[in-house]
């Protein structure tokens, strides 16, 4: 069976609930509006669900040139997708320090309400964000909120193999990839090095190590120690637990649902 483009996923703002699209467009940071936001606390850190599971529990939704997210308990919450102006903001994100704007005072009190601790949304403006680790990306890459990558990848095949060892199945959405691909071997992914999907090129440049944000059950907002536990089983080396590929894209343009996966020559 041939590679293709089976699910398509954006996450509006880091950490928050992500919205499944049938056709998306790819910018210079990735996918457009994909993780554009993130959530600070009063030093400028990263709020993420590794320290915060609660987040989880967050739905988003793109309504117009809105981002509208709910959660339980509490009204639902509007953010522009692109905001009009803002103050800039110190942030660190893991080991790269940079700027956003704060472009939400609405979202900052929704969400220091929501996780009872003072946080601040903060936006990338286009053109901005992290530069990827030249290590694996000499071509100056840059990336807005993710974990230092444009784009994760993950074969459904993969899922279906972990599942299969699991004592109880999970989702993909315990992964967060941007893309999903069907018609792949379980962790073909790790083997993908250049290719397409559709009319646009990318590379896959990393392996992905897990943490315990796989753990979260995004239903619940619970930590387990599944999948993490199975997956050190025959996932692990060099210290860290790996599932899915970190992928840079080599052009711009509009994927879509069935595009196909293909290898490049050379």
């Amino acid at each position: 069976m041939a590679l293709s483009l089976a699910a398509i996923h954006l996450y509006p703002i880091k950490s928050c609930g992500g919205v499944e699209v049938s056709s998306w467009r790819l910018d210079a940071l990735g996918l457009e509006h994909d993780r554009r936001w993130m959530l600070v606390d009063e030093d400028g850190k990263a709020v993420t669900q590794r320290e915060w599971p609660r987040l989880s529990l967050t739905r988003t939704f793109i309504e117009g040139t809105n981002i509208r997210v709910t959660a339980p308990g509490h009204s639902p919450l509007e953010v522009p997708l692109t905001p009009s102006d803002g103050a800039r903001a110190p942030l660190a994100l893991w080991d790269w320090r940079g700027t956003g704007l704060a472009g939400s005072t609405e979202g900052d009190g929704w969400f220091s309400a929501l996780l009872g601790t003072a946080v601040r949304l903060v936006f990338c403006p286009p053109g901005e964000g992290q530069e990827v680790n030249p290590r694996y990306a000499p071509e100056a890459t840059r990336a807005a909120f993710t974990d230092g990558f444009p784009l994760l990848v993950i074969a459904a095949a993969s899922l279906d193999e972990l599942n299969r060892r699991l004592p109880a199945p999970v989702t993909m959405q315990h992964f967060r990839p941007n893309l999903t691909l069907a018609g792949a071997e379980p962790f073909a992914e790790d083997n993908l090095g250049r290719f397409r999907v559709g009319a646009v090129p990318m590379t896959a440049v990393k392996g992905c190590d897990r943490c315990t944000m796989t753990t979260i059950d995004p239903e619940t907002g619970d930590k387990g120690a599944e999948p993490l536990r199975t997956l050190a089983t025959f996932r692990k080396w060099d210290g860290k637990v790996w599932f899915g590929q970190n992928v840079v894209h080599r052009g711009t343009g509009t994927l879509k649902l069935g595009d196909p996966v293909t290898a490049e020559a050379g």
